[in-house]
């Protein structure tokens, strides 16, 4: 069955009673692998919800086109039920939970650069990589990137003084939650140490910045794990050294696509380093020696890899080492991804065992016409 544009009716055709016309049932359906992008979809800003309103905006597209002419509050009931899905039981009441938290610092908060918070392209970005977006070919982002490693691109990213006022910002709001007495919620379960950025202010910023200068880069360098359908991120800051976290174990992302650049300040240590895309079957397989990569810091720099590249940090030797992480996540993709079948194309193992497989079947087939043909040579 197509992927691209196909209706999956699992709960059958429209019917009727016999006594009136068939009323249309709204079932469970496939969405689109390519967005519509001549449909105008809704307006979700006064949708109450523990996600952003863009978030349905942007899913809208790929409906089937059977439900882009239904009433709005079809289209949202679908919609959300299809992302319901990867919230785990119970994880609706964390989120709402989180969600007044969220609300209770921007409200509390009093920022220290006010300039952070609306993206400003000039200020933020070196003029090699906004010429880059603006140009939005795939010379253009090759003339600025390199890729010492299948699928991991390098390229010089944000301004030193953008750094500057980040790490300036992330300090002020540390000190205001502790003088206030307030908890704060650390990025994820393996960083101790940094902040959320969305959770005080930056998730408009941040969206931005995603939509506008992560998924064309996106679309180009890894269209196979959603690539070009990014549609939430989660955006934060990690911190490294003395009475820090000083290492980061070997993990994989909660994301499609990570973005990750070095604010700053003075440190040595704490490289990255990479052992292969992997997909939930595969993520403990044996690293091929090909798949080794290490990456050294630099601040301002960004390394541009998939959620699902296993990776890791060394420890941070020396000083005090600040990163700016992007998550970037499709919903479109990860609906797919249930009906994904074995072998994924951007899994070295899976493609390994593919290779194999494609091995042993050519073996035995030319076995068998051997036999045939009495044992003779051919």
């Amino acid at each position: 069955m197509s992927l691209d544009g196909a209706i999956d009716r699992r709960e059958g055709s429209p019917v009727g009673n016999g006594n009136g016309p068939a009323r249309p049932t709204y079932g469970d359906r496939r969405l689109r692998l390519n967005p519509n992008t001549e449909h105008r979809p809704e307006r979700y800003d006064d949708v109450r919800s523990e996600l952003v309103p863009a978030i349905f905006s942007s899913l809208e597209r790929h409906l089937p086109p059977i439900m882009l002419e239904v009433p709005r509050d079809a289209k949202l009931q679908l919609m959300k039920d299809i992302l319901a899905r990867y919230l785990p039981e119970g994880e609706c009441d964390r989120v709402q939970k989180h969600k007044a938290y969220r609300q209770k610092l921007i409200s509390a908060y009093q920022p220290l650069h006010k300039e952070l918070y609306n993206l400003q392209p000039s200020m933020f970005f070196m003029p090699s990589f906004l010429k880059a977006i603006n140009d939005n070919t795939e010379e253009s982002f090759r003339n600025i990137l390199s890729e010492p490693s299948p699928g991991i691109y390098i390229f010089s990213m944000l301004q030193p003084s953008f750094c500057e006022m980040l790490l300036d910002e992330v300090e002020n709001f540390e000190k205001w939650v502790n003088s206030v007495n307030f908890k704060i919620m650390r990025p994820n379960a393996m960083n101790k140490y940094g902040a959320v950025l969305d959770d005080f202010g930056m998730e408009t910023m941040l969206n931005k910045l995603m939509d506008e200068f992560i998924s064309p880069l996106a679309r180009v360098f890894y269209p196979e794990v959603g690539g070009s359908t990014l549609d939430s991120h989660h955006g934060f800051v990690v911190e490294y050294g003395k009475d820090k976290d000083i290492e980061l174990g070997f993990h994989v992302d909660d994301a499609e696509v990570t973005l990750n650049v070095c604010l700053g300040k003075d440190f040595s240590g704490g490289n990255l380093f990479f052992q292969g895309v992997r997909c939930d079957k595969h993520v403990n397989t044996e690293t091929q020696p090909e798949e080794f990569f290490d990456y050294s810091h630099v601040p301002g720099q960004a390394v541009l890899h998939r959620g699902r590249h296993r990776h890791g940090a060394h420890p941070t030797n020396f000083g005090h080492r600040i990163n700016m992480l992007l998550w970037c996540r499709s919903s479109v993709f990860r609906e797919r991804r249930k009906f994904q079948k074995d072998f994924s194309s951007w899994c070295g193992q899976c493609q390994r065992e593919k290779k194999e497989r494609q091995h042993q079947w050519v073996a035995t087939t030319k076995l068998a016409f051997l036999r045939g043909c009495g044992g003779g040579k051919i």
